[in-house]
């Protein structure tokens, strides 16, 4: 496993450094290296801090009282998450889990309300990234009012890539659950299943023990 400070990717804002801030906060915040799908919280836990990724990917998924499930979020690094304690949010809404190897910052609610008081530039960077996220639910809403499921899994693997540099192929995860795509997406597995194949056959996925995807898929959103 390489080394926590190895696999950091800065994150700056001007002339703040939220990793180096995270790192001298002292009591109310530790971080820590997850493995590939191990749970950080459940739906229904107490709901008493907020996470910061600082590398790997999280997914975030919600179950019914009937026991079905649904992906709401599927996030990577310099994403937060479980900012709802922060709304008077007493148990978590929705379960979180690795998609990859991670690493993990964890402030405890209080910690991270006093230093949100305390340090403009993290208050500022804070709330544009529930600004983004906003923006990101609504468009998730008009995704699943308006386009095919095809469509609707085309962005989800370029939102997982962050759409990458034309020309290149880039890695997903080491592993695609077809059933987490099929709950992100909302439609079934065998859907997920035919659509990936044409994908592949079309050259605009490849799968070889990773999955990869080419910038060329952002063709199959922006048209019909």
């Amino acid at each position: 496993m390489e080394s926590r400070a190895g696999k950091r990717t800065e994150i700056q804002a001007g002339k703040f450094d939220l990793q180096i801030f995270l790192a001298s906060m002292g009591p109310g915040q530790s971080t820590e290296e997850r493995p590939p799908k191990q749970n950080i919280f459940r739906q229904g836990d107490p709901a008493d801090g907020v996470f910061f990724i600082e590398s790997g990917k999280v997914e975030l998924k919600v179950t019914s009282p009937q026991g079905k499930e649904g992906v709401v979020g599927m996030l990577v690094a310099g994403d937060f998450f479980g900012e709802g304690c922060l709304a008077g949010q007493p148990l978590r809404m929705s379960s979180a889990r690795t998609l990859a190897e991670s690493v993990l910052s964890r402030i405890d609610k209080k910690t991270m309300v006093r230093v949100l008081r305390q340090e403009p530039a993290l208050s500022r960077m804070f709330t544009a990234f529930l600004l983004s996220r906003n923006i990101r639910f609504e468009e998730d809403l008009v995704d699943h009012l308006f386009n095919s499921s095809e469509r609707r899994l085309a962005r989800v693997l370029l939102l997982l890539t962050n759409f990458g540099k034309e020309g290149e192929m880039q890695v997903v995860i080491p592993a695609v659950n077809q059933d987490v795509l099929a709950a992100r997406v909302g439609t079934t597995r065998s859907r997920i299943n035919f659509f990936m194949n044409k994908f592949r056959k079309l050259g605009l996925i490849e799968y070889n023990g990773h999955l990869k995807v080419h910038s060329a898929l952002l063709n199959v959103v922006l048209h019909d």
